[in-house]
């Protein structure tokens, strides 16, 4: 005699628990939780951040810099911020049940562009937070005969700057745009995170471009924002599907 409610009946899969083939809920909500926080940490550092009305206008700039007395630590959050996004988007490649074939691929080159992205701005934030700093102070305090060499060592350091920063936007950028493709390709309530997530990565691709060749012009005002709100979407989209009653589907389903 077959036990009753032993056969014929499901018991109740736990609202925690993934569906058969897809990622645990938990990496979901690490991966989202990383990103919006990194985005979180990275606008708070930049509100502290020393600004003058035009960046490119050394003198003012430079003037300005030097009188700020948390630039460095204002870097040192703006790193923090960086390495929490890059930990999201790695976490969030890890975990993705990509097909395979090019979607594959794509998280593999994502994962080694997010890695790349992260060495890069830490180079830029030890030239822009510490290098640049201690150059702008020298001129700030330099005597007068010196003040011309000390201006010219700053500004050394700042085209530096606009080169690392420029490569970093790129590779991040394109971490950006393998990451969205994945997400797409991965299928699932988190899909329509991806179109958002690829187009902040062009974003960043135009950022790069433009300060590569221009340095911190007014031409990049609009991709700049575009990359900072774009971010904010797709992260936002993923905390929401990320904490339902009942976890999303966020890989294909073998049939």
């Amino acid at each position: 005699m077959k036990k009753l409610g032993t056969e014929g009946s499901q018991s109740p899969r736990p609202a925690d628990s993934a569906e058969p083939g897809q990622p645990p809920p938990a990496r979901l909500r690490l991966g989202s939780a990383l990103a919006f926080a990194g985005f979180a940490v990275s606008v708070v550092a930049g509100l502290f951040h020393a600004d003058s009305a035009s960046a490119n206008d050394h003198p003012a700039t430079f003037a300005e810099y030097a009188r700020s007395g948390i630039w460095t630590a204002v870097h040192l959050g703006q790193f923090a911020g960086m390495a929490l996004l890059v930990a999201g988007l790695l976490v969030l490649l890890m975990m993705l049940k990509a097909p395979e074939g090019p979607i594959a691929w794509a998280a593999r080159f994502g994962a080694v562009a997010a890695v790349t992205a992260l060495a890069l701005y830490a180079a830029l934030q030890a030239v822009d937070g510490v290098a640049l700093k201690q150059a702008v102070d020298a001129w700030a305090a330099a005597a007068e005969p010196e003040k011309a060499a000390r201006f010219a060592t700053a500004e050394g350091v700042r085209w530096l700057e606009w080169g690392m920063r420029s490569y970093q936007s790129y590779v991040l950028g394109a971490a950006l745009v393998l990451t969205g493709a994945v997400v797409v390709g991965a299928g699932g309530t988190a899909r329509l995170a991806g179109y958002p997530m690829a187009v902040s990565g062009l974003a960043y691709l135009a950022q790069g471009w433009i300060i590569g060749s221009e340095g911190f012009s007014a031409a990049n005002t609009i991709p700049t924002l575009a990359g900072i709100a774009l971010i904010l979407v797709w992260s936002v989209w993923l905390l929401v599907v990320a904490w339902p009653k009942r976890a999303p589907s966020l890989g294909r389903t073998p049939r």
